[in-house]
């Protein structure tokens, strides 16, 4: 299944807008880059030293890659060479226009293409939210080009299918996922008021003072770009009509699941669930972290992930 298109380095000006000038803040040693990947541009960020161990970091819903970019330093710090994609759809990255193109099949080949990209075989895969999915989707898809898995809130793909077919509490909190199969409504009461609804539901979620007002401003720039905020959507949309089934439900790679247990929209009893359905899996679960664990605690976060992929011998590591 290793046989997706290669990607390649390409100039920024084959993304469909201009990076913006302040795209990268003062506090993220990283640079921007674009780079072709199964057939799509995507706009990485990536900081850490060249020859570090790769780690890629996926975002989630709806985030871009500035969702990681607290953690990019200290990871940067620990070795590796961290690259984070505005994953296709989002923000600078590309926005194919059909539903069928944001199909999760095609959300992995892009990681894939990406790990060609920096000339590697094989790289760290660290995601959150939907991040998560399509990093447990390349851990069993594409096991061969993962040297371990961390997913944050959200659980392996079996145990989530599972638990929306037998737990009408795991319906309820997924409501909104039926919503957004609605063509242009979503989008529509989303973007309502300077996207109001949208940035009252991160803060509504999450620990108070998380999302500070520089980060809804980039935020609202990002779901503003031409045909992202659809494209966001159309990755619910995509899961729904296809309903797919992984290959296999055993992980053998490696695999740190960490989970922010007042999260709201995802039982904690999945984290465990999805542990059980790793040959070498461990859990981190926060207990006063919620969905947004990311943001919230995110050296913590960056700490575990750098101890899980330890790209650096013990006690190399300041």
């Amino acid at each position: 299944m290793d046989d997706a298109p290669a990607g390649r380095p390409v100039d920024e000006a084959a993304l469909p807008e201009p990076v913006p000038d302040d795209e990268i803040p003062d506090s993220v040693p990283g640079r921007s880059r674009a780079v072709e990947t199964n057939g799509v541009p995507l706009h990485v960020v990536e900081a850490g030293p060249e020859d570090g161990k790769l780690l890629i970091l996926l975002h989630g819903f709806p985030e871009f890659w500035y969702g990681w970019h607290e953690a990019i330093a200290p990871l940067a710090n620990a070795g590796y060479r961290v690259v984070v994609p505005d994953q296709r759809g989002y923000n600078c990255s590309a926005k194919p226009p059909a539903v069928r193109d944001y199909r999760i099949d095609e959300l992995a080949r892009d990681v894939v293409g990406l790990i060609d990209a920096y000339d590697r075989e094989t790289a760290a895969v660290a995601g959150h939210d939907w991040g998560a999915a399509v990093a447990w989707w390349l851990a069993l898809h594409h096991e061969a080009r993962v040297s371990e898995l961390v997913a944050v809130n959200v659980p392996h793909p079996s145990v989530f299918e599972r638990a929306l077919r037998t737990s009408w509490d795991q319906r309820l909190k997924s409501w909104y996922v039926l919503a957004f199969q609605l063509p242009k409504l979503p989008e529509a009461v989303a973007s309502a008021g300077n996207w109001r609804l949208a940035t009252n539901a991160l803060r509504d979620t999450s620990a108070p003072g998380t999302f500070a007002d520089e980060d809804l401003r980039r935020y609202r720039r990002a779901w503003d770009r031409d045909g992202a905020f659809e494209a966001m959507v159309n990755w619910y949309r995509a899961i729904v009509r296809d309903r797919p089934e992984p290959a296999k439900t055993a992980v053998s790679v490696p695999t740190l699941v960490i989970w922010g247990a007042q999260d709201r929209f995802l039982a904690r009893r999945l984290a465990h669930e999805s542990v059980e359905r790793c040959a070498d899996g461990r859990l981190l679960a926060i207990d006063e972290a919620t969905h947004w664990v990311v943001h919230e605690h995110p050296h913590r976060v960056a700490e575990a992930i750098a101890d899980h992929a330890d790209p650096l011998p013990p006690g190399a590591r300041e």
